[in-house]
Order: C-alpha cells, then sequence, then structure tokens
C-alpha cells in the first residue's frame, strides 16, 4: 500500500513538474545572432526572429539552414531542460538514468 501512495505521489510531481517546464521558455541563437528561434517546454517553436541581412534571395539555402538549425538547437535544449527537471523529481528513486 505504501509503495502505491508513493507511486502517486511520484506520478503527482511529475506532472506538476512537466506543467512547470511548459511554461519555461529556451532560446538558441546562430549565424552570430542572424537567427533566433524560441521554443517551450511544450517543444513548440513560439517565436523566430531573422535579422534583415541575412534574407538574401540568392541565398535563400543559407537562411534556411540557420533557421532549421536554431530550431534544432532550441528543441534540445527544452528536451534537455525536461531531462534535468525529471532527473530533479526522480533524484533518490534509484532508477536507471533515462528510464523516465
Amino acid at each position: 500500500m505504501n509503495m502505491l501512495k508513493q507511486a502517486q505521489k511520484m506520478q503527482e510531481k511529475i506532472a506538476r513538474m512537466q506543467e512547470e517546464v511548459a511554461n519555461k521558455t529556451c532560446e538558441a541563437t546562430v549565424g552570430g545572432g542572424m537567427v533566433s528561434v524560441v521554443a517551450n517546454g511544450k517543444n513548440e517553436i513560439i517565436s523566430i526572429k531573422i535579422a534583415p541581412e541575412v534574407v538574401d534571395p540568392d541565398d535563400i539555402d543559407m537562411l534556411q539552414d540557420l533557421v532549421i538549425s536554431a530550431i534544432n538547437e532550441a528543441l534540445r535544449k527544452t528536451t534537455a531542460l525536461m531531462a534535468e527537471e525529471m532527473q530533479k523529481v526522480t533524484k533518490g528513486l534509484g532508477l536507471p538514468p533515462g528510464l523516465i
């Protein structure tokens, strides 16, 4: 019975942590500040800023690469944030890393 209560408490902590992380943001900037992307803790992109000088109609490929790179970095940061927060919640359980 005690194990069930502990599991319920852990589930509540995880839900609370996920809600808190969902409201946090991570920003990634690439190309020396030319492209900036902000993602929230739900891995949603909430803003993209592109410096006007990087918009070159003759080099769309570079702009696309910068945007993709910034998005991927922002999503990596939100994933790392979630993992870090999850580790705090499950600390002391003796679970192997990456299990939850």
